[in-house]
């Protein structure tokens, strides 16, 4: 990957719309054309960073996904942005669209006509063996034509078959926590769980 240069990260910083953010700084930005910029800090030791870059990891947990035939972001560049420090970073053209979590935030009573689609969304990736384990309502985006994509697909394994009962229970679990993380325990779980149609 190519190190990004100290004046396109200045004008990113200063010219892009910060989306997300946390304690480390900013992790998504907004950028005038409409590509977005996603920063990834490192969450372990920097050379483990420098030898598997999770700029090069989303890309290809997005290439993965496209080639499972699921609605993902198109990576434009993938970057260091401090080598050093295992900094990197990618650019993309987002998803047009709206989260599901945006959306039952919105208007919780909309959401009901949207259950059955994301139950065949979800069960359709476990079919496909994609363990997403940071699948929660605001990765998933409601496209204008009505079909669903993911976003923000760093936790992602591709297994060589369909996920087991454990994994798939697992993944629910991630759900059910980010739920509660979010104050959402009104988004009706247990409706999507019986739409899903497996016992968990």
């Amino acid at each position: 990957m190519r190190i990004v240069t100290a004046q396109e990260l200045e004008n990113w910083l200063a010219e892009g719309k910060v989306l997300e953010k946390d304690a480390r700084g900013p992790k998504v930005l907004e950028l005038v054309n409409g590509s977005f910029l996603k920063i990834f800090y490192t969450r372990r030791r920097p050379f483990l960073a420098r030898l598997f870059p999770y700029a090069e990891r989303f890309a290809r947990n997005l290439a993965i996904l496209r080639g499972a035939g699921f609605h993902v972001p198109e990576v434009i560049d993938t970057f260091w942005i401090d080598k050093s420090a295992g900094l990197s970073g990618c650019l993309y053209q987002p998803l047009p669209g709206s989260s599901i979590e945006s959306i039952f935030r919105a208007d919780p009573n909309l959401i009901k006509q949207h259950l059955p689609a994301l139950a065949n969304f979800i069960k359709s990736l476990h079919q496909k063996g994609i363990y997403f384990r940071s699948l929660h309502i605001g990765n998933i985006i409601l496209l204008p034509n009505g079909s669903l994509g993911l976003i923000d697909v760093l936790d992602l394994q591709k297994k060589r078959s369909p996920l087991g009962p454990n994994l798939i229970r697992r993944n629910f679990d991630h759900l059910h926590n980010h739920l509660k993380r979010k104050k959402l325990e009104k988004f009706p779980i247990q409706e999507l769980l019986k739409l899903y149609g497996d016992t968990l």
